[in-house]
């Protein structure tokens, strides 16, 4: 068996932050959809739009637990290209299908009534069928991309540092995506179903296209961090400790990262004025924040993960904290900067010294992420029975307290959880 030591994985590694780019540009692009279809799909919901505009980021996120365990398998199954290639032909599958809801909106749209003030059409049901299928899609990606990253061996890296590298691909996108909705998808006007008629086919293409080069790369599996086919590993990923905690940690941080992200677009035009007009932008660098920091997170592999994870939780509940009290979203802007380097640093402790069960703590990892679209979808809730998303920033520092928790307690391994 070929020792990974002697495989040169500077190449692969580079084509992990590539896909990465696409995994962050495709989250972020369905969660600025909230807005835009809250206004052309959402008119006649009644009281309950805030809540039906959250289910778009929560369908994707739902995807995370359900196909968490499927591309853990595929990676035994297939190896890393053949997972990756199946993912990609999901996603095309996801994209067609928000395609297919925006033609029937558009040229035959039928609506569903809830009751005498709650109309809901169709295609914003079918949306979400293509939201969860496309998330499926990202899921199994990051099976791959996040055990690759902490795994590879690139001289000069450490796992924080690779990971800390793949997420600023990842925040390029994640800042681009608010500003490619805005202005190229709408053209900076009013929501129109129509617009997203040409985006989707040409998004569809790119995959394709995408699939393709990836079947062509020579993209090796490492085996110390995947178990070979028909191999039984003695132990339920479940029975370690840290990853467990580890997992609860994603929740919460994928939560909030979601959260800041996609509902300051509505706590901002919510406070009105200039704050509303500069909703968009505000978004925008809330991920470009996340961009920076995990630029400067590529630069500081000797501070261990803990103490990262620490200070960045700390620091992100201050700011939630402040914004909600002095009434003022620019901010949670800031809450992006510590966000950013949360995810390498949380990913890194719960996998630590798992050794043949990376792949599968990965999977389980990714079962985490559907806080993602559940925490954003409780605020939205709450938002609606409060009558305003003010209070609700009191859930989403809640959530930073436990990062801080597992940070300083629930990320140590117990003896007997350290596989190598």
């Amino acid at each position: 068996m070929t020792n990974s030591k002697e495989i040169n994985y500077t190449g692969p590694f580079i084509i992990m932050v590539i896909l990465f780019f696409f995994v962050g540009f495709f989250t972020n692009i369905n969660q600025q959809f909230q807005e835009p279809l809250k206004e052309a799909l959402l008119s006649s919901a009644g009281d309950i739009k805030n809540t039906l505009m959250t289910f778009i980021t929560f369908s994707w996120f739902l995807a995370y637990p359900a196909f968490g365990g499927i591309g853990a398998n595929w990676v035994t199954k297939l190896g890393y290209k053949g997972t990756l290639v199946r993912a990609l032909l999901v996603m095309i599958i996801g994209l067609l299908i928000f395609e297919a809801s925006v033609l029937l909106q558009v040229y035959s749209p039928v609506s569903i009534n809830f009751g005498p003030s709650i109309e809901v059409p169709v295609a914003f049901f079918i949306f979400l069928i293509g939201s969860f299928i496309v998330g499926g899609a990202v899921t199994v990606m990051q099976v791959v991309i996040n055990p690759f990253l902490v795994n590879c061996n690139v001289k000069g890296t450490s796992d924080v540092q690779r990971q800390s590298i793949g997420g600023a691909s990842n925040s390029v996108a994640t800042t681009i995506g608010p500003l490619f909705v805005a202005y190229v998808i709408f053209g900076g006007k009013s929501a129109q179903i129509d617009s997203l008629i040409v985006p989707f086919i040409v998004l569809a293409i790119v995959i394709a296209v995408l699939a393709a080069i990836v079947k062509r790369l020579d993209l090796p599996t490492i085996k110390s961090a995947t178990a070979e086919e028909g191999e039984v590993l003695p132990r339920s990923i479940w029975s370690f400790r840290h990853l467990v905690l580890g997992v609860v940690a994603i929740f919460f941080y994928v939560g909030v990262e979601v959260a800041v992200g996609t509902n300051i677009v509505s706590f901002a035009k919510q406070l009105g004025g200039e704050f509303a007009e500069k909703a968009a932008l505000m978004a925008s660098l809330y991920w470009g924040g996340m961009l920076v920091g995990r630029l400067i997170g590529s630069f500081i592999s000797k501070v261990p993960a803990k103490i990262q994870l620490t200070f960045t939780s700390v620091a992100s509940a201050v700011l939630l904290i402040a914004g909600m009290a002095l009434e003022n979203p620019w901010l949670l802007v800031g809450v992006g900067l510590f966000h950013s380097i949360m995810w390498p640093a949380i990913f890194s402790l719960a996998v630590k010294g798992l050794g043949k069960y990376a792949s599968l703590g990965s999977g389980a990892i990714m079962i985490g992420v559907v806080g993602g679209g559940i925490i954003p979808l409780v605020q939205g809730v709450f938002a609606d029975v409060i009558g305003g998303w003010d209070l609700t920033w009191t859930l989403i520092a809640a959530c930073e307290v436990f990062l801080l928790y597992y940070a300083v307690s629930g990320s140590t391994p117990r003896k007997q959880d350290i596989q190598e």
